[in-house]
């Protein structure tokens, strides 16, 4: 490895966003994991999209034990992975804090995982580490992306040269490690894609204006196992109807994103959508072994033709000066 432990990354300044929702046993995982890190991070905030679980008690009994503090933000309302992590980082930001590592409730963290991501903290402001899946398996995470298609490449070489990264044009809240200075400049992850595609175009975002990397550093173990299609080289996941649905209609944000910026190709776009399509209707029939949800694929696409004519819509933000304000219970 190239990169040594160096005196431009202070752990203190670092702030862990979660975002969980009805699965307390997962986030209490998570926790137990935090709490045995070396170094820890300054802040913990976790985002509750409105659990009907014990979550809350979880929190609160790991205030005292954790070893840093917490803040716990409940939605009044589920605003999927999109809202809450848009939240959460939104809450990090306000706090000062000049990175932020996102993650989902089913990941636990490597005891060394910010330090290690801090050896790169000097050098790049987009950082994404690697996983460990929960067989203990190396998880492959799709790290580029087809620009103009607007979707990952599946088989994008997954070993690590010397240099010990890879520049990626993608991203995800399952591991991003991002500086306030990106997050100021592209705004908050989009709440209104409510999950999906969320964290590919907000990684695509950030990589416009500055070199992103995945780096050859294990820094999350995946805790909750997923039905699999074993395809040798890659696996394929189970899905559900909500993600079919939200995969097909989110594709109208990502189009509205490409012509803000003036990159969006129609036949191109359109080749993206189709084989997203497709994709869809392998994971039913060999994965799921299913047909019934293909309706909700139609569903999506339909709701997406409302968002691409939508006059009012607009991207999201930039963010200006913040005022940092203290960790609050």
């Amino acid at each position: 490895m190239s990169v040594e432990h160096g005196s431009g990354f202070d752990p203190a300044t670092a702030t862990i966003a979660v975002v969980t929702f009805n699965r307390s046993p997962l986030l209490t995982r998570l926790l137990e994991s935090i709490e045995r890190m070396d170094p820890k991070p300054g802040h913990v905030v976790i985002v509750d999209n409105a659990s009907s679980d014990d979550t809350t008690d979880v929190v609160e009994s790991f205030r005292e034990r954790v070893g840093t503090e917490i803040v716990y933000r409940r939605l009044e309302t589920n605003t999927g992975g999109s809202g809450g992590f848009s939240e959460g980082m939104r809450v990090a930001y306000e706090l000062g804090s000049t990175w932020i590592w996102l993650m989902d409730d089913d990941v636990e963290v490597l005891p060394d995982g910010l330090a290690s991501m801090g050896r790169w903290a000097p050098r790049f402001k987009s950082i994404q580490g690697r996983r460990y899946d929960y067989d203990g398996s190396e998880f492959y995470w799709q790290y580029r992306i087809a620009d103009r298609m607007g979707i990952p490449i599946p088989f994008a070489p997954a070993g690590f040269d010397e240099s010990g990264f890879k520049e990626m044009n993608s991203g995800c809240f399952e591991g991003m490690f991002i500086h306030r200075d990106i997050v100021a400049r592209i705004g908050l992850p989009d709440p209104r894609f409510f999950i999906y595609w969320d964290d590919q175009l907000y990684g695509w975002l950030a990589s416009r204006i500055t070199t992103s990397v995945i780096v050859d550093e294990f820094v999350l173990r995946r805790t909750r196992e997923i039905k699999q299609w074993d395809m040798g080289i890659r696996h394929m996941n189970a899905s559900s109807d909500a993600y079919r649905y939200y995969i097909m209609r989110n594709r109208a944000h990502i189009k509205r994103y490409y012509r803000e910026l003036g990159v969006y190709n129609p036949a191109l776009f359109g080749i993206g959508t189709a084989l997203t399509f497709g994709k869809e209707i392998i994971r039913l029939l060999v994965v799921e072994r299913k047909a019934g949800g293909t309706r909700h694929l139609f569903r999506g696409l339909r709701d997406g033709r409302r968002i691409a004519k939508d006059r009012s819509w607009r991207p999201m933000p930039p963010l200006g000066p913040v005022q940092v304000t203290e960790p609050t219970p």
